[in-house]
This record gives C-alpha cells, structure tokens and sequence, in this order.
C-alpha cells in the first residue's frame, strides 16, 4: 500500500513537471527585432519571409522599427548596435537572441529560421533587454542591404517620387491616341441615338481603363521589385525616360516617319471596329479591358518609367497609394471629355477636330516633360539619392 502511495505521489509531481515544462514553452515567446528603411527593396523581401514566420511559428513576436523617417527608432538601432559591439551596416538589420543580421538573402532566411527554431525550444533574451546589460557574445551576419540613408536624403527622393507620378501620368493623360478612343466609343453611341448612356457609358469605359492598368502597374511593380533592382536598373530607367521623350519629339518634328508614340497605325482598323460595335454600357466597360491593350504602345513608356521609380525606392504600401494618384491623372481627361460631350459644351468631331489639330503638340509637350524627368532621376543617381 505504501508503495503504490509512493508511486501515486511520483506520477503526480511528474504530470504537474510535464503540464509546467509544455506551459513553459507555449509562453515562450521568441522576440526578434527588424529595422527596416521605407523604399528598401531587400526590406521587403525580409517582411514577406517575416509574415510567413509568423504563420509558422505562433511564439515568433516580430517588433518592426522604420528608421529612415522616424528618429527615435534609429535612435533605438544605435543603442542596441553598441550594447551588442557591433556597427549599423545597413538595411534590414535584424535582432534575434545574440545574433545581428544585417541585410537579407536565402542563406540568411535560414538561418533566421533555424534561431527561431532553436528559441522556440529554448529561453532565448529578448534583444530589447540587452540596452540594460552588455552582451559578449554577439554573432554578426551580413548579407545583400541597402545603405542606411539618412533621412533628409529619403525624404527629397520621396519628394521626387511623387512629382515624377504626376508629372509622368500627366503625358500619359495628354496622349492624343487616348482621346481618340474614348471619342471613337462615344461617337458610336451618339449615332444610335443613345445620348442618355453617353455619360454612363463614357464613365464605365474610363473605369475599365483605369482598372485595368492600375492591376497591370501593381503586378509589373512586384515583379520588379521581387526581382531586387539595383542602381544600374534605375539608370536604364532614367534613359528610357529620355527615349520616350526624344520620341515624342520626333513626333512633334516629323509625325508619322518612322513610327508614331501611338498606337500603331496596323491595329488602328480592328480597334475601330471593335468600339463601332458597342452601344451599351456594359459593353463599354468590357470592351476597356481589352481596347488597354492596344493603348499600352503609345502610354506604356511613361507607366513603365514610373514603375522602375517605384520598385526601387518604395514600399508595396506606397506605391499601391502613388499608383492610384498616377491612374487617375491619367484617365481625368477622359472624365473632362465625357462630361463635356453629356452636358453639350462640346461635340464628338468637335473634341475629334481639336485632337487632330493639336496632335503635334501634344507631342511636343509630352516630349518636353519626359526629357525633364529623365535629367531629374539622372541627377539623383549622381547626388547619390539612389
């Protein structure tokens, strides 16, 4: 009897050290720091590993600190790079137990895992603990970063950013082959007598344009930026941008040798038929989805510009909000047009005359513009902004 008391009493303490030991590593939380730079594209790439982490590993505690425009983060950064003997290297630069990680690649993704792996298991410090204590034991891991900037530089090429999506959208939204579009479309449903759905119709026509190239810009803008851009690409983009506007300009002196900025003259007869048959509004959306294609020759150099812009100096975030700003400068002349036509302050060949009238230049100012925005993203680079 005394025996099986023993036992009892064995068995008891041994659950109540098993239920403790399980609960000890529930709670444990393994805590890792990531100090990132807006615009950084290897940030990024950290942040989506980061996410599927924390899908995996429900203990991993992410604290995210943004140090390019925030001071007390980078405040934050310098105290934990000298409590842990070591320097700031760049962009992301990443706590985790005893461990630096400055910069991001596959290699350092799995080592990244493999701590987490090993916190998870054990009682690893929090990284924000050792500001009140000195650590010794620090190990320093560098992959690809991006340069700790510093913040009144970010700041002027976050500025820049944003004027080049204006400018860049307004030679989009002054391209003459867009405008002729919308007056073909609009044509076509005055002549069957349908002058109520001409507002409608026209306004569901600049929806589909403007949806549709808001989802081609953010599926090349993660492709671009996945692809971890460099320097060099920022530069062929900046020369692009010169291109399309000596272009442009070509247009302006010789219009129609060569090639035009627009759409090429061989598509122009399928495109026309396809709007001639379109007298509904539901058509006019649909049909926007597919009349973008023809449209992306003649307005694809400026989006593309921008893009190459985008995905090397912001965030996925930023960039969603610049390209919405971007497409709607862009299809705003279609809305003028719509309601000039609807409300009568104009007519479809009245609107078609000015557009061929005016066509030289329309060039001539969207070739201006892009030369400018070019030699502006050429100064960056050689400020050294990018």
């Amino acid at each position: 009897m005394k025996a099986i008391y023993i036992l009892l009493v064995l068995m008891v303490l041994f659950g109540a050290v098993t239920v403790s030991a399980i609960d000890t590593s529930d709670d444990n939380s393994v805590h890792l720091l990531i100090f990132y730079g807006r615009g950084c594209p290897h940030c990024v790439k950290e942040e989506g590993f980061l996410k599927d982490m924390e899908e995996k590993y429900p203990t991993l505690e992410v604290h995210r600190y943004e140090v390019y425009f925030d001071k007390d983060n980078r405040q934050l950064l310098e105290n934990l790079v000298m409590n842990y003997n070591t320097e700031i290297g760049g962009v992301p630069t990443t706590f985790i137990n005893s461990k630096v990680i400055t910069g991001f690649s596959d290699s350092i993704s799995r080592n990244i895992e493999q701590e987490i792996i090993h916190c998870a298991k054990n009682i690893c410090q929090n990284p924000l603990e050792s500001i009140e204590k000195d650590n010794n034991e620090t190990i320093t891991i560098t992959g690809d970063a991006s340069l700790s900037e510093e913040p009144g530089q970010t700041k002027v090429l976050n500025k820049l950013t944003i004027g080049a999506v204006i400018i860049a959208a307004t030679v989009d939204a002054i391209n003459p082959c867009a405008f002729a579009v919308l007056i073909i479309l609009l044509s076509t449903i005055l002549a069957a007598g349908k002058r109520k759905r001409v507002l409608a119709a026209g306004l569901a026509f600049t929806a589909s344009i403007y949806i549709s190239y808001l989802l081609m810009g953010l599926g090349l803008f993660s492709a671009l930026q996945a692809a971890g851009l460099t320097r060099t690409f920022y530069l062929i983009v900046s020369v692009l941008a010169i291109a399309v506007g000596l272009f442009n300009l070509k247009d302006y002196l010789r219009y129609g040798k060569w090639f035009v900025m627009e759409v090429p003259m061989k598509w122009r007869p399928k495109m026309k038929s396809l709007l001639k048959g379109v007298t509904s509004v539901p058509g006019a959306f649909l049909i926007g989805f597919v009349i973008s294609l023809f449209l992306l020759p003649c307005t694809s150099g400026p989006y593309i510009v921008i893009l190459g812009m985008l995905a090397k100096t912001a965030t996925k975030e930023y960039a969603m909000m610049l390209l919405l700003l971007y497409n709607f400068v862009f299809v705003l002349p279609m809305i003028i047009i719509t309601l000039l036509i609807y409300f009568g302050f104009t007519t479809t060949a009245r609107a078609e005359h000015w557009r061929t009238r005016k066509i030289k230049i329309l060039h001539l100012i969207a070739g201006i513009i892009m030369l400018i925005l070019g030699g502006i993203m050429l100064i960056t680079i050689g400020l050294g902004y990018v």
